[in-house]
């Protein structure tokens, strides 16, 4: 079982320089890869399908909390350098989009283990720069590579407050599908999380 993580960052400092760099003056855009995409619960003005190079969508991050326990970790999407992730890019008003950022915080960063970083998102109208999650391989919630076996366990015991990790990736998996998104690595992952049924 994976220790504990390491004391972990305040997140309020990295809200403040998000805070700064987003501005202020204009609308803010935030790219979800996974549940941001089926449950963003923040107001948005528009939606569009978006794509970011550089950067994958990936399961291997471990969650003690949303969907496992520090007894038996879950496990969330986190997005790690290289290749290519298609997703979604909302927009928020510029009045909510503070509000937002701050809600955002206590949704993705209790625990200060995600990178927030301004990614350029290729969309049909044109490029916007979004706030994104992304998760170092350095982070101690970073599982690295994981065995098939590994995954069958833990779809078949792991579930924190907000659910199985089963659940978190078939959810992510059908909503993807639904908006014409077919990520071959997720869909062989869930197949493992059937294999057993």
């Amino acid at each position: 079982m994976p220790p504990l993580p390491a004391p972990l960052r305040d997140p309020a400092p990295m809200l403040e320089r998000a805070l700064i760099e987003w501005g202020g003056r204009c609308d803010l855009w935030v790219f979800g890869y996974g549940s941001l995409i089926w449950r963003p619960d923040f107001d948005f003005v528009e939606r569009r399908a978006a794509k970011v190079h550089g950067w994958h969508r990936t399961l291997k991050m471990w969650s003690r909390l949303n969907r496992g326990t520090p007894e038996c970790p879950g496990l969330v999407f986190g997005m790690l350098p290289g290749g290519s992730c298609r997703g979604m890019a909302f927009r928020v008003q510029q009045t909510h989009a503070r509000q937002v950022m701050v809600n955002l915080w206590q949704r993705e960063m209790v625990l200060g283990v995600y990178d927030p970083r301004w990614l350029d998102c290729q969309t049909s109208d044109g490029m916007v720069r979004a706030l994104a999650f992304t998760l170092p391989r350095s982070s101690p919630s970073y599982t690295g590579i994981l065995a098939d076996d590994e995954y069958r366990r833990i779809f078949a015991q792991a579930s924190g407050i907000y659910g199985s990790t089963r659940d978190y990736a078939e959810a992510t998996h059908t909503e993807l599908l639904r908006l014409g998104i077919y990520d071959r690595a997720l869909a062989r992952i869930v197949a493992l999380s059937k294999s057993h049924d």
